[in-house]
């Protein structure tokens, strides 16, 4: 008789091991999003801590944080990299949902404070999207052709928070 049971893909202790090895910065695609900012004569902080939700890139020159997201760790409505998990679903359920709500609150803060803010998701970033996903980010970002010539973060807060 054979089993109906599928066979464990990793021995017990090492699915551990293996989700805590996933990156939250520096991934392969916020490395695609800055390595093109900068050759197009951007230059940005990244992961800016002083913000809400550590933007991946921040452009005090042009008032504009970028967050680069992975579909599947923010719930991309749609999207074919994102599905939620057969196993486990209670709990993935609520920790995604709570990602994308989070995500939501944090870019409201954001523009509040009058930043511009643009989101990049990774399926956007494949190889047949990713030069026009890129090009369209970089026009959006410098659309108004105004940067804040020579202003720091600090001052353009004191001065808003003044005005």
């Amino acid at each position: 008789m054979v089993s109906k049971k599928t066979p464990r893909r990793f021995q017990p202790g090492t699915r551990s091991y293996t989700m805590s090895r996933i990156r939250g910065t520096e991934t392969s695609i916020e490395r695609q999003v800055r390595s093109y900012l900068f050759s197009r004569g951007l230059r940005f902080r990244k992961n800016d801590k002083r913000y809400p939700g550590h933007p991946d890139v921040v452009l005090p020159k042009w008032r504009a944080m970028v967050f680069v997201n992975g579909c599947f760790w923010h719930m991309h409505q749609g999207c074919a990299k994102f599905s939620l998990p057969k196993s486990n679903v209670e709990y993935w359920t609520t920790k995604l949902t709570r990602n994308r709500l989070r995500d939501q609150e944090q870019g409201e803060k954001l523009k509040a404070m009058g930043w511009r803010v643009f989101t990049v998701w990774e399926c956007q970033l494949d190889a047949r999207h990713a030069q026009e996903t890129l090009q369209t980010l970089y026009e959006a970002i410098t659309a108004d052709g105004r940067p804040n010539e020579g202003v720091k973060d600090e001052q353009i807060e004191r001065q808003r928070t003044r005005g």
